[in-house]
């Protein structure tokens, strides 16, 4: 699961200053697991598209269409910045976008060939390495408790992909592979100026994901899509839109320590759907191995909380 860096309406405000009111956090709490679903649903209907139609005139057809609805929020943003004027916008811009790129298809190979339920186990490890690499490249402080949180989760994303058994292939590489990659695109992400607007990042990321695709390969094997495959990626591109879209609300809505908890909804989506559509339920250590990366995600943001109330 990824977060988004597109702007909302204006009527949506960080609040940085007094804290939310319990209706605003139920809302924001609404919106989280709403977006937590329609990523789960994106990638559903992503994987049974490129079942038939290959994996790289999949990404390219709906990147195309979801780049052209980041145009115009960017447009209602202020314009697209087609080349930032700093040079460390330049460089952060440009790493930050070959790591969209790179993860992006590499998670959606993982996806062609591993469960959905097991590879988002294993994507709600991410916030745990962004912490643990925000701590070495930006120097920020991380105690003995969160670090230990952080290895509780990674034991939890060995039980889940188990190497050295015959659970453990290819697929598990790329799904660690597409971790690594996103924590290189979200550190990057941190290191902009204010000039540089998120709907301009959006939007580069999406144009660049879709003249990516292929290197997936198969272009070959491009053919015109049936009206069911046409049928598919519009569903994806819903998805993905609303995805992007509530997850930023969520950031503008409530209180991030509030809210954060409800992102590992998507797992209670990604095994429903495992099971409703592909008849697949996930192996008693997926089960063990998600449970501990849920609980080491929980306690870190139950942690971060406490030393921000106590900064105050």
């Amino acid at each position: 699961m990824r977060t988004p860096l597109i702007s909302m309406n204006r009527r949506f405000r960080l609040h940085s200053g007094p804290r939310s009111g319990a209706g605003d956090n139920l809302l924001a709490a609404a919106l989280m697991v709403a977006s937590m679903a329609a990523f789960v649903f994106n990638d559903t209907a992503i994987k049974l598209v490129t079942q038939t139609l290959p994996l790289s005139e999949g990404i390219a057809l709906r990147g195309i269409a979801v780049t052209a609805i980041l145009w115009v929020i960017a447009q209602r943003d202020g314009g697209v910045v087609w080349w930032p004027k700093g040079r460390r916008d330049r460089l952060m811009l440009s790493l930050r976008t070959v790591a969209e790129v790179s993860s992006t298809l590499v998670y959606l190979l993982a996806l062609q060939l591993m469960s959905l339920g097991q590879l988002s186990a294993v994507m709600q490890a991410t916030p745990l390495l962004i912490m643990l690499a925000a701590a070495v490249v930006f120097r920020e402080r991380l105690g003995w408790r969160r670090l230990s949180a952080v290895g509780v989760g990674l034991a939890g994303v060995l039980l889940i992909l188990r190497p050295g058994t015959g659970a453990f292939d290819a697929s598990a590489l790329l799904a660690v592979v597409a971790v690594v990659l996103i924590v290189v695109r979200d550190l990057a992400s941190r290191g902009f100026t204010p000039a540089v607007r998120s709907s301009t990042v959006a939007f580069y990321a999406a144009l660049a994901v879709t003249l990516g695709a292929p290197l997936t390969g198969e272009l070959g094997d491009w053919r015109w899509p049936t009206g069911g495959e046409v049928m598919g990626l519009a569903v994806s591109t819903v998805f993905l839109t609303i995805g992007y879209l509530t997850a930023v609300a969520v950031m503008r809505v409530g209180e991030v320590g509030f809210v954060s908890p409800f992102r590992y909804s998507a797992l209670i989506f990604a095994f429903l759907v495992d099971l409703a559509v592909f008849g697949v339920w996930p192996a008693g250590w997926t089960w063990v191995g998600a449970g501990l990366v849920v609980a080491a995600g929980l306690y870190s943001i139950w942690r971060e909380a406490r030393l921000q109330d106590r900064s105050r």
